[in-house]
């Protein structure tokens, strides 16, 4: 284990009402990356997020985080990160520059620290001129911005955020990967629970797949797409979809998955099948390289998980 790493994990195991959420889990960041953390809901993921941070005590492993024990130095440890949580919790009843104010105040900073930064990470977040704006009249995409302002507040080396895009819309989601994307160029590591699988491709240096509170695999997200997916993806849509999948799809695809009215054919050489479906006008197509969604949906079905 590397002493520089910002976070090792070592057997981590936790249990609630005698189920076990998480199971023997490892991990170590190497600095300046952005390391991912994918996997269903229920998999583990914001636990084992918890447990990091101190703020869920496991029942049995090591943690050490920028170098501290946790639990026990987790809130030294925490002055030195920086934390974006799954669900914004900004004070509704301050400004902008006021939750910045505020939150810096729990790092021991004092507010002739905080006050010169305020300008500098309200811009980081897209949000200029917004110090003044009271937080309800905020955005979904700005008040997360806000957020992850926030958490640069006390100039963290590593940032550990939860689900950062969630629920936000295009515009929103790419503005956080370019200012995500900016601090790991500064040397910032960064540690990311995602279900945006273009998210994880695009910032993610490694991924870990977890499920069941397992770890079950540990790589760049290029080689989890090699190892688990053929090379190419055929969807095939409409409402014969379902009945040429089942008829005539097996002589062209390697392996085909049917979702509603479509047929997803996955294939290491799509022209065969293209050729097929040229003749049949009745049925739409989108031809595309295999991406991380294919391998998440492989992997854990495509049943909807509570």
């Amino acid at each position: 284990m590397h002493p520089q790493s910002p976070l090792i994990v070592s057997t981590l195991q936790k249990s609630y009402a005698g189920k076990r959420v998480v199971d023997g889990l490892n991990l170590e960041l190497v600095r300046g990356e952005c390391f991912g953390l994918l996997g269903p809901n229920g998999a583990g993921k914001t636990t084992t997020l918890r447990c990091c941070l101190g703020l869920t005590t496991p029942d049995s492993g090591a943690i050490t985080l920028v170098g501290l024990p946790v639990p026990a130095q987790a809130r030294e440890a925490r002055a030195s990160i920086g934390v974006v949580p799954q669900f914004d919790n900004l004070d509704p009843d301050f400004t902008a520059a006021e939750n910045l104010l505020v939150y810096g105040r729990y790092f021991g900073l004092s507010d002739a620290d905080i006050r010169p930064k305020i300008p500098e990470l309200l811009e980081f977040a897209g949000l200029a001129g917004k110090e003044n704006a009271n937080i309800r009249t905020l955005s979904g995409g700005m008040k997360r911005r806000l957020t992850l302002a926030r958490a640069l507040v006390n100039d963290p080396d590593l940032l550990v955020l939860d689900e950062p895009t969630t629920g936000l819309d295009p515009q929103a989601r790419h503005l956080i990967w370019e200012r995500l994307k900016r601090l790991l160029s500064q040397g910032k590591t960064i540690l990311l629970t995602t279900h945006v699988m273009d998210e994880a491709d695009r910032l993610c240096q490694r991924l870990a797949r977890v499920d069941a509170g397992r770890m079950m695999t540990i790589c760049p997200p290029r080689e989890l797409i090699r190892e688990h997916i053929e090379a190419q993806v055929v969807e095939v849509y409409g409402e014969d979809a379902p009945t040429w999948a089942l008829n005539q799809a097996p002589a062209f695809a390697q392996r085909v998955e049917v979702s509603g009215e479509t047929a997803f054919c996955y294939v290491s050489d799509a022209t065969a099948l293209l050729q097929h479906l040229a003749d049949k006008p009745q049925l739409r197509t989108l031809h595309r390289p295999a991406n991380l969604e294919d391998v998440f949906l492989k992997l854990t079905g495509r049943d909807l998980r509570d």
